[in-house]
């Protein structure tokens, strides 16, 4: 039976551009985890690993049951705010945020509910609670690679606002970001991430 890597099959919505470039991006089916404060701190970190733990529990269990296997996609995150200040003018404990790892569209409900009780037997964070499924629409975007520190993000995020202009299109207030680098493993200035900011025509 083929593996399916959803990575490879939709390139077109990963492109890992050093310029900025407009892309569309269709619906498609993620495993997700919501919460709000700082990215790196206590919750946002126990949220990372109830999502992959959640990920890779539902991946092994339907392997087992010859329902098909696929790769773990990379982790994805949205950011935004309820103010009406731009993302990087407002304290990070103020951020919402969702994590995303993108999965087969024949996944289903009950596959949750199952790996969550397995992991909840084995003692793993009650957060695998808190995953679910869900359809999202990222629709048209401006996406640009960020090589380097995330605290360095601002001259890659300028980039693509200046682009933005040029074309007359308007960043909206969400801020978005796919990591291809494992930051335990590679060097602050060395770490890749895509960044991607939805866009509507002004």
């Amino acid at each position: 039976m083929t593996k399916i890597d959803l990575f490879k099959l939709n390139k077109s919505d990963y492109i890992a551009a050093k310029k900025p470039v407009l892309i569309d991006i269709k619906e498609a089916t993620y495993l997700v985890i919501n919460g709000q404060g700082s990215p790196g701190k206590e919750s946002f970190n126990d949220a990372v690993s109830a999502l992959y733990a959640m990920a890779y529990t539902v991946k092994m269990t339907r392997k087992k049951q010859n329902k098909g296997d696929y790769v773990i996609c990379k982790l994805e995150a949205r950011y935004w705010s309820e103010s009406a200040l731009p993302l990087n003018q407002i304290a990070q404990e103020q951020w919402s945020w969702q994590l995303m790892i993108r999965t087969p569209e024949h996944v289903e409900n009950s596959d949750i509910q199952q790996a969550a009780q397995a992991l909840l037997s084995k003692g793993k964070t009650v957060s695998v609670e808190n995953v679910s499924l869900c359809r999202h629409n990222f629709g048209r975007c401006i996406q640009m690679l960020h090589i380097g520190a995330f605290e360095e993000e601002k001259r890659t995020i300028e980039q693509m606002y200046a682009f933005a202009a040029t074309e007359k299109l308007t960043p909206s207030s969400e801020h978005c970001e796919i990591y291809i680098s494992d930051p335990r493993r590679v060097p602050p200035e060395r770490l890749k991430t895509i960044l991607r900011s939805p866009v509507t025509s002004t």
